[in-house]
């Protein structure tokens, strides 16, 4: 069942948004080369906590999970696509980086994730990059009250497609609000005026994630969470949590 949120809702979570756009501002500041994954995540605690606010990643265990998440972050680097650990790698110069950050405030959610190259950038991880937000930000245009679920789809995957990238299969958006995950799914790719109708109050994680090697298939690592690039290829991942609204898309996880 989809929640559709009041406007004084959706207000709330705007302030838990700002919350987690303080944390992935703060986190692409302090990442350079040399520092470790596990310092990013250290750095988006520090933020949570100053803002009172608690981690919806930070022990989340889904039924597939063999332990329960144990950060606030994710960081994916190079081939892993989603759902990195931040240990004790330290990064490189060049590396490409995908951080994943959520907050629960005041018992709403707020979802985000960006990337970046730490030092000097690949020209390929550039492009891949930019198309990663450039599929972001087709995807908000199409969360408009008369569309449906899948035309957002249509918009990501039609730019990840042109652009020559994969989209990994099985991995995508979703409601959010008092939870982190709330129906619907919604995907990065699929056919223009399916699935459900958008309405105004509706709560959206829209998220592409574009693999650099063309192909959508990926693996798992033994950890039974960070996702990787089946063929070794770079990924890159970009997310906003959206508000359907009669006014357009409201970005509730802009800085």
């Amino acid at each position: 069942m989809v929640e559709i949120k009041t406007d004084t809702s959706l207000d709330a979570m705007r302030a838990a948004g700002r919350v987690v756009a303080r944390a992935l501002a703060a986190v692409r500041e302090t990442a350079a080369v040399g520092v470790t994954a596990r310092a990013l995540d250290e750095t988006a605690r520090a933020v949570l906590r100053e803002a009172g606010a608690a981690s919806p990643f930070l022990g989340y265990r889904p039924s597939w999970a063999p332990a329960p998440f144990p950060a606030v972050v994710c960081v994916s680097v190079n081939d892993a696509i989603v759902h990195g650990i931040p240990d004790g790698y330290r990064l490189r110069d060049g590396d490409l980086v995908s951080v994943d950050c959520g907050a629960v405030l005041d018992g709403w959610v707020g979802d985000s994730a960006v990337s970046f190259t730490v030092g000097r950038a690949r020209p390929a991880d550039v492009r891949l990059t930019e198309t990663a937000y450039e599929a972001l930000e087709a995807g908000i245009a199409a969360a408009v009250v008369g569309h449906r679920i899948g035309d957002i789809a249509h918009a990501i995957g039609r730019v990840c497609r042109a652009a020559g990238y994969g989209i990994p299969s099985g991995y995508g958006g979703h409601g959010v609000g008092r939870a982190m995950h709330e129906a619907p799914d919604v995907p990065n790719e699929g056919r223009p005026g399916r699935g459900m109708p958008l309405r105004h109050g509706m709560a959206l994680a829209i998220e592409p994630m574009l693999i650099g090697g063309g192909g959508d298939g990926h693996r798992t690592d033994r950890d039974g969470w960070t996702v990787r690039t089946a063929d070794g290829s770079r990924a890159a991942h970009a997310e906003h949590t959206v508000a359907v609204t009669d006014q357009g898309p409201r970005i509730l996880t802009a800085p």
